[in-house]
């Protein structure tokens, strides 16, 4: 997995920043590509999580599911456009909204943000349309055969 908005271990640049919360970023999603899916790859999963938020369960920030097999990148603020790869379905963040949502951690420690892409053994995840994180987080988890992650981090 690599990207050009990121690398790893690297700062989060302003542009994944959220806006709001106190937070004045572009609150736009990175680019990510991958290769080397491995056999019987039937789609692609992307997530965005900091598990050092001071929540006791962590923060997702970006979940994308049913994306083509046939897919190995995500264009740069590409959440919530046409630019996605038909077919692929973007989960409500736990801002509460649809898509991508920027870093925005309180004051002080840094926080990691893991961004993960999930080759599957399933077209598509059987999922309602307001499922939670911890759903998709299951259902991506049961039928996941190879992850690649890139971490980066941020404070403020």
């Amino acid at each position: 997995m690599t990207s050009t908005s990121m690398s790893e271990g690297g700062r989060l640049s302003s542009a994944q920043i959220f806006k709001g919360f106190g937070c004045d970023g572009g609150n736009t999603s990175p680019q990510l590509s991958w290769s080397g899916a491995p056999a019987g790859t039937k789609s692609f999963a992307v997530t965005a999580y900091d598990p050092d938020a001071p929540t006791g369960s962590g923060w997702w920030h970006w979940n994308i599911v049913n994306i083509p097999v046939g897919e190995t990148r995500l264009a740069a603020s590409a959440s919530g456009t046409e630019a996605l790869p038909k077919g692929a379905v973007e989960l409500k963040n736990d801002y509460g909204s649809v898509g991508f949502g920027g870093a925005c951690p309180p004051s002080g420690v840094v926080h990691r943000y893991i961004f993960s892409v999930h080759a599957l053994n399933v077209e598509a995840l059987d999922l309602p349309k307001d499922a939670s994180n911890a759903l998709a987080g299951f259902m991506i988890g049961s039928t996941t055969i190879a992850t690649a992650r890139l971490t980066a981090v941020y404070n403020r």
